[in-house]
């Protein structure tokens, strides 16, 4: 069993749901209290063990890349003046020589296609998926509590995945649980976005995965499918007849960044828990209210 060393993340979205905040800045990089979506996204990856990520992007992203180096300036500045630890916070995001790759998706032909545009780049091993709006908040990461599982099950893929009400279920993708012990479930199947009363179980998929590299095949191959788009959810159901597949639902608290009130949500929720800044937020949310 290899083990998950490369995450890929796609990137070149464009952001719709948060317009026009994104017309001009990466809906990953719309800031949650004081550092960018992705900020939160990458130190995720890299408490799980991640030691590559791979970046999908699209036209109009370079500025994910420019954070993600030095700003010779702004550092010669912050040091000139002393601000040593705002200093120190900023070169902590830096990457590691080779932790960090680019690559372009040249049409928005959704997340399958996305995916499978890093395939050269992490080859023939295993890889996590990480969806680059979606803050989990969890004491433990939350691709790390997957990575425990994978290693648990002795490989294979698997899936992160919340309890979402019943009623919201034709939102999202879903996995059909079968042989539930405890947060761990094996799957015997799947269906993005379901009419609504059919979906399989209200287990919703969270935007964390890992995969088997075969599913690079099936996304060469695999039509549009929901939103006219390549999804990755529908080869997914296919590398599950030839592959064993888990679902595993996280402990953590959830916070989809690329809608609005959920991006206003995990600003309050964030603000609140952090020591330095919890009470001065709660006094002027309360203020407010």
């Amino acid at each position: 069993m290899k083990p998950v060393r490369k995450a890929v993340l796609p990137v070149a979205g464009l952001g719709t749901r948060v317009l026009p905040g994104t017309k001009t800045t990466p809906k990953e990089l719309l800031n949650v209290v004081d550092r960018p979506i992705l900020s939160y996204v990458v130190e995720e990856g890299r408490k799980a063990g991640i030691e590559h990520f791979v970046f999908v992007t699209g036209r109009g992203k370079g500025a994910i890349e420019d954070y993600f180096d030095h700003q010779i300036e702004l550092e010669a500045q912050l040091e000139a003046k002393g601000k040593l630890d705002i200093l120190a916070q900023l070169r902590a995001e830096l990457p590691k020589p080779g932790e960090m790759s680019f690559v372009r998706q040249m049409a928005p032909l959704g997340l399958g296609h996305a995916v499978w545009c890093a395939r050269d780049i992490i080859g023939d091993e295993p890889f996590a998926v990480m969806l680059p709006d979606v803050i989990i908040d969890a004491e433990r990461s939350a691709l790390g509590q997957l990575v425990d599982a994978y290693n648990k099950v002795g490989g294979g893929n698997l899936v992160g995945v919340e309890e979402v009400p019943e009623a919201d279920t034709h939102k999202y993708g879903i996995v059909a649980p079968s042989k539930v012990d405890g947060r761990l479930a094996t799957m015997s199947g799947m269906v993005e976005k379901p009419a609504k009363g059919t979906a399989p179980s209200n287990w919703s998929i969270a935007g964390r995965y890992i995969l088997q590299p075969e599913i690079f095949g099936l996304l060469a191959e695999q039509e549009k499918g929901a939103g006219n788009e390549i999804q990755l959810t529908d080869s997914m159901a296919k590398l599950l007849h030839l592959q064993p597949f888990h679902a595993y639902i996280y402990e953590g608290v959830t916070h989809d960044c690329g809608d609005k009130i959920g991006l206003l949500r995990a600003n309050v929720a964030l603000a609140l828990k952090r020591p330095d800044l919890g009470e001065a937020a709660r006094a002027a949310i309360s203020a407010l209210l």
